[in-house]
């Protein structure tokens, strides 16, 4: 068995959330801004992405079921965490640890099955189906840690540390990626309700969290604007990698 493609794609997440080490000084318009687009990508990943793939692997029923469940398991764990609400005035914003713990929880919800994916496919009847789907998904991930680490500078999380927490999210997938190379087809089944759970938790963030955020302070038509740019950065991206 071959773990170095797993490897690769995994880590591809924390090579992807460097770029956030050159984003300085960012005002207060400016993080509501890098807010709104980071609610675009996960919008358009989504739907974009997650929602599509597990139709093709199974059908409506599972689709709504996953959703559900992922929507209903953030409800949950938000009803849970003792919640820091923002301060919506001309001071900097406080960093709210619930926001931050349900954004890391979704986008890890969202590797799971990315790295059951790539796990599975390289112990396949096809050979060269491993190196293709690590492939694809290695890219995939190199915005998904820029998203992540972008969310996190947002939040005042220092660069460092968002880059460390958004490699923390590609060790998840790795585990997930060997956990489907040693027990592949026993995980099969399980891999588009992952992807809709993943989908259904992604959005319940996107609008419990991240649209109202960056929609708080008066900046609602430039957030607005940069949420579509988001959007359709995802789907560009998405095209452009298949």
């Amino acid at each position: 068995m071959n773990l170095l493609p797993i490897f690769i794609s995994s880590f591809c997440t924390a090579l992807g959330a460097l770029p956030v080490l050159f984003i300085k000084n960012l005002s207060h318009k400016g993080k509501d801004v890098l807010l709104a687009y980071t609610a675009g990508i996960m919008v358009a990943a989504s739907a974009y992405g997650l929602i599509p793939s597990a139709l093709k692997l199974s059908n409506m029923f599972v689709l709504v079921i996953g959703i559900l469940i992922g929507t209903f398991a953030l409800t949950l764990l938000e009803s849970l965490i003792p919640h820091v609400d923002f301060d919506h005035s001309n001071k900097h914003k406080k960093t709210s640890r619930s926001s931050i713990l349900l954004f890391m929880i979704a986008m890890s919800f969202h590797n799971l099955p990315e790295g059951l994916s790539v796990g599975i496919s390289n112990v396949s009847d096809r050979q060269e189906l491993g190196t293709v789907v690590a492939f694809a998904i290695g890219l995939q991930n190199i915005p998904d840690g820029f998203l992540i680490a972008l969310f996190l500078v947002t939040q005042n999380v220092s660069r460092w540390n968002a880059i460390l927490l958004a490699s923390l999210t590609a060790v998840i997938e790795l585990f997930a990626g060997i956990v489907g190379m040693f027990f592949g087809e026993s995980f099969v089944t399980i891999i588009p309700y992952g992807l809709a759970f993943a989908a259904g938790s992604m959005l319940f963030v996107v609008y419990k969290e991240l649209i109202p955020e960056s929609h708080g302070d008066g900046n609602e038509r430039a957030s607005t604007i940069a949420f579509i740019f988001g959007f359709i950065s995802m789907v560009c991206l998405t095209e452009w990698f298949r």
